[in-house]
């Protein structure tokens, strides 16, 4: 892994040139919008990145951008990748290992997510303050580099306590509708039956979605501090399901994208 991540740092690096980004920004399922806000220096797509893993999903464009955002040097992976397109976590993973090496300082994840907690609505924002993974297996199962992290890293606060504190002023001063929970990780693509949703909130969890976890492990495995947040799109915790389409998900997290783009802009200006 470390020669192929080699090589795609060094690809990058020969293109973007003296442009050194000090944030990492990973965007979700109907969550691109914050792209515009970047002033743009370079954009790469995936599908010619030696070794990046490129996105099957139509509503992802997989695209990096490179840019200031706020008077921070970020960059953007637009579309992300999930262990139900086919990918083993390792390939999900390799973008956040390749921002590391090209000196990201933190990683910002969003996403969308169901809800399983009926004090959090569709069309809220949740900033995610722990997870459950009910993934088949972990990005770090196998040989460990320790040119990477350690074998056992610690996951005692995946997430970070300070920019979910600054999240929260930051909400709270825009009038925000904000909650901080548990994210459950699921393989999907399916969505959850009634049985599955109660489960999952019997164990602890709030909202529910299929993404995020993975990249977490790894960026805690590289000593990143990782801020979090869900748009949540659907209701899972109603004794009555209604069916949920993909349509139904994206338009309700394009509605209540701008509520989590405020909050990340300005998180990063302060970061």
């Amino acid at each position: 892994m470390y020669r192929s991540l080699s090589e795609t740092v060094n690809y990058i690096e020969q293109k973007i040139g003296d442009f050194k980004p000090e944030l990492g920004i990973i965007l979700g399922t109907g969550l691109g919008g914050l792209v515009s806000e970047i002033h743009m220096v370079h954009q790469l797509m995936y599908a010619h990145i030696p070794n990046f893993p490129v996105s099957t999903l139509e509503f992802h464009s997989g695209k990096l951008i490179f840019g200031e955002l706020n008077g921070k040097k970020v960059v953007a992976m637009q579309g992300r990748l999930h262990y139900y397109e086919g990918y083993s976590m390792q390939e999900i993973t390799f973008p956040v290992r390749v921002l590391k090496l090209l000196g990201i300082q933190q990683l910002f994840v969003s996403n969308a997510a169901g809800s399983l907690n009926p004090t959090i609505k569709k069309g809220d924002i949740v900033f995610i303050e722990d997870h459950i993974s009910l993934l088949p297996e972990s990005p770090l199962r196998g040989q460990n580099n320790e040119e990477l992290g350690p074998r056992f890293p610690d996951m005692s606060e995946p997430y970070d306590r300070n920019l979910i504190a600054k999240a929260q002023t930051i909400a709270a001063n825009f009038h925000i509708t904000a909650h901080t929970g548990i994210y459950v990780s699921t393989q999907g693509p399916h969505l959850e039956t009634r049985a599955e949703y109660r489960y999952m909130r019997l164990i602890g969890g709030d909202i529910v979605g299929m993404s995020t976890v993975p990249e977490v492990i790894v960026a805690n495995h590289m000593g990143l501090p990782v801020f979090a947040v869900s748009v949540v799109t659907d209701e899972g915790f109603h004794e009555q399901l209604k069916p949920v389409s993909i349509d139904d998900i994206l338009a309700v997290a394009n509605a209540a994208e701008p509520k989590m783009t405020q909050v990340l802009k300005e998180l990063i200006a302060l970061s």
